[in-house]
């Protein structure tokens, strides 16, 4: 079992940050041969997903649907400037569990893991669990 923080920066206010190499290193390193790896985003205005990772239209396609489900500056009541980027967090979810089988991730031939940035750019941290 083993527990790490994964470190992403990102460079827009919403994006879609491939952080698989990163996951799958930390399930190398546990020595996990078969079991879980659960993700975990400790920040109200990001979230974490599995998508395709094949095309990265795949990826602009969810940023601008999301943008046109929850539009920035609407009239909102959170006074941050925001609060469509915690509603954006929300929808997409804190958290992803993963199996580990063979001592890898399993996931499919053409998905990824993605950090979901809503109100970047900003330094990140994403909780990894293996056991």
């Amino acid at each position: 079992m083993i527990t790490k923080e994964i470190e992403v920066m990102t460079n827009k206010r919403t994006e879609l940050v491939d952080i698989t190499p990163q996951v799958e290193k930390v399930v190398r390193e546990s020595g996990v041969a078969d079991g879980v790896c659960f993700l975990y985003v400790p920040h109200t205005t990001a979230a974490v997903t599995v998508n395709e990772n094949a095309d990265p239209s795949v990826r602009a396609d969810i940023v601008d649907k999301l943008s046109q489900l929850v539009p920035a500056g609407d009239r909102y009541r959170h006074l941050e400037g925001n609060a469509d980027a915690h509603i954006k967090a929300t929808l997409v979810g804190p958290s992803e569990t993963i199996l580990v089988m063979g001592g890898r991730l399993s996931v499919g031939t053409w998905q990824g893991v993605f950090f979901c940035e809503f109100d970047g750019p900003r330094r990140r941290t994403v909780l990894v669990k293996v056991f």
